[in-house]
């Protein structure tokens, strides 16, 4: 579109991951969450937001890529497909949600 401005947050991917894991998967989430959250800067993500219920049964995280490309580096990072039987342990119901900023 002509004339059309670039904003500074445009071509940033958000994902809004929502968690809900049995009490007794707790324990295999939070230590699956341990290992692959720290590759994210690594990747060129950034966890925006962290966010848990007081039993540990419910989280949700804010996290944001400047491309898909990143994103996608960090999906396959070997060490975070290695820790998948921890997250597969947890049976734990994961929903991502790609969304983008709504102008206020």
């Amino acid at each position: 579109m002509r004339g059309r401005r670039m904003t500074e947050n445009e071509g940033t991917l958000t994902f809004v991951q929502i968690a809900r894991i049995p009490l007794e998967g707790v324990e295999a989430y939070q230590a699956y969450e341990d290992q692959v959250l720290p590759l994210l800067a690594e990747h060129g993500g950034r966890l925006q937001r962290r966010l848990r219920n007081e039993s540990g049964t419910s989280e949700g995280h804010i996290i944001t890529y400047p491309s898909d490309a990143v994103a996608q580096l960090y999906r396959s990072d070997p060490r975070r497909v290695a820790a998948t039987h921890l997250l597969e342990a947890s049976l734990a119901k994961v929903e991502l949600l790609s969304l983008r900023d709504v102008p206020s």
